[in-house]
């Protein structure tokens, strides 16, 4: 699947446009279990169990707690992004690859904006991208169900067949895929292992067809496509 004649270019942001060994969404992780844990009661060990189901079954655990607990969304995102940003450092060589793209460059994240426009500045990309689309744009509903990506794409005005997705998790390219977008894996490099992710979460499919290009450098991957 071709990249030359995209002209949406949709990036995620978490563990995506910054790379996961910075460790950033770690601080996040930490967050939400202790969120949950004031929310339940619960002890550290059982809130993590319970945050680990919500996001199972629910998407994300901010759906699971609102669905569960009727938790309020706005005071959950600004407890759980209470984080320091330093690990983020500035990529100058990837924000003028992404800028030099054709098109319109555009933000799809399960976070909310203020997190997002915190990385975009510390990346040095305040400049570089056309919008952003959060969860609060999505009804608070996450990828990889269908509902938010109907709505990122009429918000943009995105014609999903000349659109490309760029993700870091896989399972949030299937739909991409299924809409007629060009889709991207962001992997992290071969000798980063994570253990802050559970197994879940990092499984992958054994159909790929969802998955069309792979990269581990994302600045290297998308110079060849700069406009001329």
């Amino acid at each position: 699947m071709p990249l030359s004649d995209v002209r949406y270019w949709v990036f995620d942001l978490d563990n995506t446009l910054y790379p996961r060994t910075c460790r950033l969404f770690d601080q996040i992780d930490v967050l939400i279990t202790q969120y949950v844990a004031d929310v339940t009661g619960l002890e550290r060990d059982d809130a993590r169990k319970l945050q680990k189901q919500y996001y199972r079954e629910h998407g994300t655990t901010l759906r699971g707690l609102m669905a569960t607990r009727e938790v309020d969304p706005h005071h959950f995102l600004s407890k759980v992004h209470d984080i320091d940003y330093a690990p983020v450092d500035p990529d100058p060589e990837l924000m003028d690859a992404i800028k030099a793209l054709p098109g319109k460059k555009l933000i799809f994240t399960n976070a909310d904006t203020g997190h997002a426009e915190a990385v975009l500045h510390k990346l040095g990309a305040s400049d570089v991208f056309d919008g952003i689309f959060d969860v609060v744009d999505a009804g608070f509903e996450p990828k990889p169900f269908r509902g938010p990506y109907d709505r990122f794409a009429a918000k943009h005005g995105v014609d999903p067949k000349s659109a490309a997705m760029f993700e870091d998790m896989e399972k949030n390219l299937v739909t991409a895929h299924d809409m007629g977008m060009r889709t991207v894996h962001v992997i992290p490099t071969d000798d980063f292992e994570d253990d802050s992710l559970e197994d879940f979460e990092l499984e992958r499919k054994d159909d790929h067809d969802h998955v069309h290009h792979v990269t581990n450098d994302l600045a290297a991957f998308l110079k060849p496509f700069a406009s001329k």
